[in-house]
């Protein structure tokens, strides 16, 4: 799974969303955080990415503890659901710490992270 949530993020994914649609081997599954919604469609529209999953955390005047809380029950639910063997995210922001997080559940069937883009 690939998570991102901001256009600087969204550019430096495509190229590595892009490549795993490219692969047979690989179910490519995109989640998005969307913390700047309006520059990320941008992007999203661009590299015609299609998302899986859009967490839609962006609320008006929230909290750092808020934006975290709904990354982490996003993700949450989809790890669940899809039982992720692996997470690709950017490293350097926040919500880092929630992609990471959530990929070591015990329903993740791999506990690898990858975070450098």
């Amino acid at each position: 799974m690939t998570v991102f949530g901001t256009r600087p993020e969204g550019i430096k994914m495509a190229p590595i969303v892009k490549e795993l649609e490219k692969r047979d081997n690989i179910e490519s599954v995109i989640c998005i955080t969307a913390q700047h919604r309006e520059m990320l469609d941008q992007v999203l529209n661009l590299f015609n990415i299609e998302v899986d999953y859009d967490l839609n955390i962006f609320k008006p005047g929230q909290s750092l503890t808020e934006i975290t809380t709904r990354a982490l029950e996003g993700l949450e639910e989809i790890i669940k659901k899809r039982r992720t063997r692996f997470t690709i995210g950017t490293r350097g922001h926040y919500y880092c710490i929630c992609w990471s997080t959530s990929s070591l559940l015990p329903e993740s069937k791999n506990r690898t992270c990858r975070g450098r883009a």
